[in-house]
């Protein structure tokens, strides 16, 4: 018996508990009074049987590998295994994807002999973990039930705290997610930094991450200099695509909200916000095919003979394009918030239309209009398709934007593909890099924010 089937069972038995509570519930309302009703009864005989079984599941389901790991070690087939624990890592897992029918046969021939036993071992504690499961939620509902409440018991408050630790619960995940993010990324870079010097990283000019396994091979100590990857990186994300997205998204929100017709409007802005929706592969492909050869032949005619068909320019324009619903809908949002009666002050003081958008409504929506400026910066940094398909792989610190630059996303994504050692400073450099771009995303999402607070007004 596998834990979805007891989940299962558990969902049966809740509601056997909750449609008890729900009748003895009814019999008491018709006694007399009841101080919550029959509907609170049931979802709090429910919720008493759902939660220790869901927690019981959600520990014993992480411990039941390491259980069998450990029950198959003490086995003859486990004390047969090879000593060295990459080694014999690598043979258990594979003897799970055996043991799961993920996979026909592994690499290694252990993995295949000692499938059976990984097999047995985890149906077995499988089971037990079931058994357990479904004991707990019966021992739930049958206290439950056994306790006679009467018409005062306080359902529907019971069923509130409930709920509130459930809330609490959800937001604690996503904190503690958060949490376990950034210290994955903040142990993997010490040890990064253990190998190459934080100078040399954050300073240094030359990006070959390239490293031999041995010593006398050629580039075996490899270049970890990072500034031309966030170069390369502010260079289309928070330059080129800026330059895009800042006056296209700016002009379409003061058309949308001072020039257009309400009818117009209910017709354009959800058009505009679908840019928001296409993925960012789709925006590589035309990227690809399509403006980065116009560009390409753009610079050939500028007298460019640098011009490459994959640049800078193709992929901030592109990405500048991708992100001109992030600027026109905070501008939009802040152009609205602004009263009417600023507005008809201005006309009434003879301020032409223009007069007043520029001298008016636009400095009291500065603070939203820059917001969304820094939060399209920190979408735009974190591209990686749009660049991997139109910008290159080549580590260049140049302001030619018709050559080939890369970006600190695809860098991860290089180093991170196929098989990798987790011990190089070739690996470890993703994390570094990683870090430093979740450091400079957070300080804009900060400065944002501080911005809108400082400078945001109230209106009535």
């Amino acid at each position: 018996m596998s834990l979805t089937l007891a989940f299962f069972a558990v969902l049966l038995i809740a509601a056997a508990v909750g449609g008890t509570a729900y009748v003895r519930a009814k019999r008491l309302r018709a006694a007399g009074r009841l101080h919550s009703l029959p509907s609170y009864h049931a979802a709090h005989g429910a919720l008493w049987v759902l939660a220790p079984a869901l927690l019981l599941i959600a520990a014993w389901a992480p411990m039941q590998g390491m259980l069998v790991n450990q029950a198959l070690l003490a086995t003859p087939e486990g004390q047969a295994l090879p000593q060295e624990p990459a080694r014999r890592q690598a043979i258990l897992q594979e003897a799970r994807q055996i043991a799961n029918n993920q996979i026909a046969g592994g690499f290694n021939p252990e993995s295949n002999s000692i499938a059976p036993r990984v097999r047995e071992i985890e149906s077995r504690y499988s089971t037990l973990g079931a058994i357990a499961v479904i004991l707990a939620a019966i021992a739930a509902g049958a206290f439950l039930l056994t306790r006679r409440h009467g018409r005062e018991f306080r359902a529907r408050t019971a069923v509130e705290r409930w709920m509130k630790a459930l809330l609490l619960a959800a937001s604690m995940i996503a904190i503690l997610t958060t949490l376990g993010i950034v210290l994955s990324l903040l142990f993997e870079s010490l040890r990064f930094f253990q190998q190459v010097p934080p100078a040399d990283f954050l300073f240094g000019a030359n990006w070959s991450p390239q490293t031999a396994i041995r010593a006398d091979q050629a580039g075996s100590s490899g270049a970890f200099g990072s500034i031309p990857l966030f170069w390369g990186t502010i260079f289309i994300g928070a330059i080129i695509a800026m330059i895009v997205a800042i006056p296209l998204g700016l002009m379409s929100a003061i058309y949308l909200t001072q020039y257009a017709h309400a009818r117009v409007r209910s017709v354009l802005k959800p058009l505009l916000e679908i840019l928001a929706g296409v993925p960012t592969v789709v925006y590589g492909y035309f990227a690809a095919l399509t403006v980065a050869p116009a560009v390409r032949d753009l610079g050939l005619t500028l007298g460019i003979s640098s011009a490459s068909s994959e640049s800078a320019l193709a992929a901030g324009l592109v990405m500048g394009i991708m992100i001109i619903p992030f600027v026109s809908s905070m501008a939009d949002d802040s152009i609205a918030a602004v009263p009417s009666a600023m507005r008809d002050g201005s006309l009434a003081l003879g301020a032409t239309r223009s007069e007043t958008i520029r001298k008016v409504l636009l400095p009291a929506a500065l603070p939203g209009v820059v917001g969304g400026v820094l939060l399209a910066v920190s979408r735009a940094i974190g591209e990686t398709m749009i660049v991997v398909m139109a910008a290159g792989l080549a580590a260049n610190l140049t302001v030619n934007p018709f050559a080939s630059v890369t970006t600190v996303t695809v860098q991860i994504v290089q180093l991170l593909t196929g098989d990798q050692e987790f011990d190089s400073a070739k690996t470890l450099a993703a994390f570094a890099l990683g870090l430093v771009l979740f450091l400079i995303t957070l300080a804009l999402n900060l400065i944002a924010l501080g911005f809108v607070r400082r400078y945001r007004e109230a209106y009535e």
